[in-house]
């Protein structure tokens, strides 16, 4: 098939990237099924549709930034509720960098959450797996069970006596009625099981916030790079 150079309308052959009279760069065209789309450049990265994620480096970048962000978003992190914070830089970053090795360089707010849900997933699962990993390792390998009930003993009594003076500023709530129903529920939360129950409760809780803020990260992200980039023509 025969072109000309848009520049200076000299012939250039079909398999030429330049033309060899002015050296303008050649768009190449597939005629072998038809539809006229640009082939990327040998050994270039593929394009891919904005809304479509490759998930083999999305999941490598997932991983890498994931494993910081369950860790110090677990029970053994001195962050506490700042971890969600730190889990959304982490979800935003992961689509940056995925974004980044991609072309086009941006990608749409629905792929970036998908990505961010990935992040999040990991996260939640590792930050799950530290915490009742660690309480495993205080009770049983390091023998501080009498300690932990303790403290736990502590915090159910200062929760009952909130609840009391809480209810006791109630004119329409029966003392008596309230006491006994705070007695039952301290009791479930003292046994072992509700004390096991409660803790899993807990972790599970913080895995699905992570989720969630990995997701809103991943999102916000993407939703940046669309308005600081365009895709290449």
């Amino acid at each position: 098939m025969e072109i000309t150079c848009n520049r200076c309308h000299r012939t250039v052959e079909a398999e030429s990237c330049y033309c060899p009279s002015c050296g303008l760069p050649q768009l190449q065209y597939s005629i072998e099924n038809g539809s006229g789309l640009p082939q990327p450049e040998p050994g270039s990265a593929p394009v891919l549709d904005a809304g479509t994620v490759a998930w083999k480096p999305a999941l490598r970048w997932a991983l890498l930034l994931a494993l910081p962000a369950g860790v110090l978003s677990s029970g053994l992190s001195p962050l506490g509720v700042f971890g969600l914070l730190w889990m959304t830089a982490a979800s935003a970053w992961v689509v940056v960098l995925y974004a980044r090795t991609q072309r086009p360089a941006w990608i749409t707010i629905g792929a970036g959450a998908r990505i961010g849900l990935v992040t999040g997933l990991l996260a939640g699962w590792l930050a799950f797996s530290v915490s009742g990993g660690a309480l495993f390792v205080q009770r049983f390998v390091l023998h501080q069970s009498s300690q932990i009930d303790a403290e736990w003993k502590t915090r159910v009594t200062a929760s009952q006596q909130l609840s009391q003076q809480w209810t006791a500023g109630l004119a329409s709530v029966d003392t008596a009625q309230a006491q006994a129903v705070q007695a039952k529920i301290a009791a479930f939360m003292l046994s072992p099981g509700g004390h096991a129950g409660i803790e899993v409760f807990g972790y599970v809780t913080n895995s699905l916030f992570l989720l969630l803020f990995g997701v809103l990260g991943g999102a916000f992200s993407a939703r940046l790079l669309a308005r600081t980039r365009r895709p290449e023509i």
